[in-house]
């Protein structure tokens, strides 16, 4: 048995109560049937002899057990501790779901972290019962029932898509996580099967209820970048870069879900599109955790139960975030929104098959360090900064992905003369998921906290902000929904 996220007796109970909240949190695993379940199961509660518990679904497969096919472990939302958590398993764990092992093997995830190899497998091995092969393969698996279930693609293309090296690994890891073939999965699926096209999927995001729709697509679209983004009928869309083409999103709310029609030039980039788009949502928080902590300030209580479910914002890139946070500084949205798109215009790329409203590809770092003066307004030092940082975005002199340490992060971006806290603290909410960062020098966060009674200068802000940890990044959402 191995270290687990959650006391195995309160693990049972949660199991017992078949509460979804608990669901993607741990993994509930039977000796009796080799079966291993998301906690509300609907199947006959096991005698508490025969459970045994499990960080992760890649731990459970290591020690022999398979997927229920009743309640699909695979496909709930995330464990919230990946985004807490900036220790090395949690920064690793982001790096995984986002397919960094299946592009750069685990020497790349190494590097990437900071570590050696044989570092980094011994601390997730300890950490959640499963080094990071194991926790690819599990992650492949995922990915694989995805296409067999929701495409039309031949189980071959799907093998390599999903990042299996062979035909023969991919038919032996689907028999031994699901205890069917693939054809198996695949004519099991046909009963509920939805017309595809070719390179489009369309597939279910799951999150933790309550989810403030609203409050999320407000933000985006207040920010978002024509051509790039767009919404239409409370549905947003997006382009974006992917590690071996290019893509667009579709996300609409549903019960308890969101629909993702994704339409990718290459389905190698399916897992990682799916996992970046569950970041953006932040389908992976807990909102009832967040809520028992803000709501006990009785300030914040009223603004906390009118917006249940309130989610911080992520990112589908880290150099554009990066970018758009800098553009950002001391501007107002709208100012920025207009310098972005007059940016985006002039050097960013057209799809190569435009999706509607979305034409166009956010410009890349090294078109901006070259030509970013010629369109770039304002005070000639914000520019200059501007393009230091996307020169050294485009070097690989600064990298910002997912697995960035945050403290690391920050002082690697405030090394740039231009770039303070804000924007730092920006990219670390964005990029990062980070839920403890307060941007108390935002003017419109502060008018917020003004608004509700809150103390409205920098320092008296941030000293009254304690009693809001671990969660003063959903705080500063609520306070900008103030303002």
């Amino acid at each position: 048995m191995v270290d687990v996220l959650i006391d195995e007796e309160q693990g049972y109970l949660a199991s017992m109560s078949r509460d979804p909240r608990f669901d993607g949190q741990f993994i509930l695993a039977v000796r009796t049937t080799g079966i291993y379940c998301r906690p509300s199961c609907p199947a006959i509660m096991p005698k508490r002899t025969n459970v045994v518990f499990f960080s992760t679904a890649a731990a459970a497969q290591q020690a022999g057990f398979r997927a229920c096919r009743r309640c699909l472990p695979d496909s709930v939302p995330g464990s919230p501790e990946w985004n807490l958590r900036a220790d090395l398993a949690g920064r690793a764990m982001r790096l995984i779901t986002d397919g960094t092992v299946e592009r750069e093997g685990v020497p790349g995830l190494a590097r990437r972290l900071g570590y050696s190899d044989r570092h980094v497998t011994r601390v997730l091995t300890a950490e959640l019962g499963a080094g990071p092969l194991a926790l690819a393969r599990a992650h492949r698996a995922h990915s694989a029932r995805l296409l067999i279930e929701t495409t039309m693609l031949s189980l071959a293309d799907i093998a390599f898509a999903s990042g299996f090296a062979s035909v023969r690994q991919f038919n032996d890891t689907i028999k031994a996580v699901f205890a069917t073939t693939p054809t198996g999965l695949r004519e099991a699926a046909r009963r509920h099967a939805t017309p595809t096209t070719p390179g489009k999927v369309t597939l279910r995001l799951p999150y933790r209820e309550p989810f403030d729709h609203d409050g999320l697509l407000g933000f985006l679209k207040a920010r978002a970048i024509p051509g790039v983004e767009a919404v239409v009928d409370g549905v947003y869309g997006r382009s974006m870069r992917l590690a071996h083409g290019t893509g667009t999103a579709w996300l609409t709310p549903a019960a308890a879900h969101i629909d993702c029609t994704l339409s990718l030039t290459d389905m190698r980039d399916l897992s990682s599109a799916v996992t970046r788009m569950r970041r953006l949502l932040d389908l992976d928080a807990d909102p009832g955790a967040v809520g028992e902590v803000l709501g006990t300030d009785p300030r914040l209580e009223a603004h906390v139960r009118k917006n249940p479910g309130l989610r911080l914002p992520g990112a589908v890139d880290g150099a554009e975030i990066v970018t758009r946070a800098l553009i950002g500084q001391q501007i107002s949205v709208a100012a920025a929104r207009t310098a972005l798109t007059s940016l985006t215009a002039t050097l960013g790329e057209p799809l190569p098959t435009p999706d509607g409203p979305l034409t166009t590809l956010f410009p890349t770092p090294t078109a901006i360090a070259e030509r970013g003066q010629e369109v770039l307004t304002g005070p000639r030092r914000r520019i200059e900064t501007i393009q230091t940082v996307n020169e050294a975005l485009a070097t690989g002199a600064l990298d910002v992905h997912v697995g960035a340490d945050p403290a690391e992060l920050s002082e690697s971006l405030q090394e740039f003369k231009g770039v303070g806290p804000w924007t730092a603290g920006y990219v670390l909410m964005r990029v990062l998921g980070a839920p403890d960062v307060l941007l108390t020098g935002d003017v419109a966060l502060r008018k917020g906290a003004k608004n509700l009674g809150l103390p409205s200068t920098p320092a008296e802000l941030e000293a009254y902000a304690n009693k809001w940890r671990p969660w003063r990044s959903y705080a500063g959402m609520h306070l900008w929904s103030a303002a």
